[in-house]
């Protein structure tokens, strides 16, 4: 279960000019990397969720993406793109010597995480989608209709203040925050590192490819649609996702539905966005056991 670990090794990389810091976690002969989500959030909670993992045999790495954490915060809104992401995310693992890797993807690390075994299907020995999607213009339907479960007055009003630019203004931000306490994540108190991650939220990246929140998508990912490809995906492929996730079952079945057979997926009972923390006798047991089935 997950616990807050002192990383065993941290790396300053220097990356196509920019410094990128890498974390890893125990000395196993598997290595697990993972991409966290955002875009431009720290590591910091999927870092913690995972590091544990060290404790049944496996190197885990995590790593700040350029303009989050202790990496370099450049303000050059071109940096922003999924493309320039997979080329640092093969930096990272080249740069340390990885090899071969389980490439575990939350969220919108599960866009790039899906990008980047497409680039370099040789180096995946398995991968984790967890809470993420392959179709935005999907996962835009399913969002309308979580919205719509608010009621139709308080969806007009969401739609005022997304029409006028006013996503600051209090009833559009107390909408958003009842909708994140439902499918975000469902504890009632949010553990250290979620809070943590998202204190230290780098706007810049999430306006210019996601959006203003987690249930407006108008930046450059909007059209992002891989299913098409993901019949080209090989390795062993692990699907997770929360009851109740904004990123939801529905999306989870059409990426189950568009991969090879064989695809395993995870329906967390009882949590949302952030199953290893809601539920995480629901979230680790499958999660090792996969990863058991494919080592080696």
């Amino acid at each position: 279960m997950w616990r807050e670990i002192e990383p065993d090794e941290r790396h300053e990389l220097t990356i196509q000019g920019h410094r990128v810091v890498a974390y890893v976690f125990g000395k196993g002969p598997e290595t697990l990397l993972c991409l966290n989500g955002g875009p431009g959030l720290p590591c910091d909670y999927l870092r913690e969720a995972h590091s544990c993992l060290a404790d049944n045999g496996y190197r885990v790495v995590a790593f700040d993406q350029l303009g989050t954490g202790a990496s370099d915060r450049p303000e050059d809104t071109s940096l922003w793109t999924i493309q320039r992401y997979v080329e640092e995310t093969e930096a990272v693992r080249q740069t340390l010597g990885l090899g071969p890797v389980h490439l575990l993807g939350h969220s919108w690390g599960g866009w790039l995480a899906i990008d980047y075994a497409l680039t370099h299907p040789d180096v995946i020995k398995s991968l984790i989608l967890a809470d993420t999607v392959a179709d935005m213009p999907h996962l835009v339907s399913e969002l309308e209709r979580l919205r719509a479960a608010l009621g139709p007055e308080t969806v007009a009003m969401m739609q005022a203040h997304e029409a006028a630019g006013t996503y600051n203004h209090p009833e559009y931000l107390a909408a958003v925050t009842l909708l994140n306490y439902r499918h975000v994540c469902r504890l009632p108190e949010w553990p250290a590192p979620v809070n943590r991650s998202l204190e230290d939220w780098n706007m810049g990246p999430y306006m210019t490819m996601q959006g203003p929140n987690e249930f407006l998508y108008i930046g450059n990912l909007k059209d992002w649609n891989r299913i098409p490809d993901l019949p080209k995906i090989t390795a062993p492929v692990l699907i997770v996702v929360g009851e109740h996730d904004e990123l939801t079952p529905a999306c989870a079945l059409r990426m189950k539905n568009a991969l090879p057979d064989g695809a395993r997926i995870n329906v967390v009972r009882n949590a949302s966005h952030m199953p290893f923390y809601e539920n995480p006798q629901g979230y680790y047991p499958p999660l090792l056991s996969f990863l058991e089935s494919v080592s080696g």
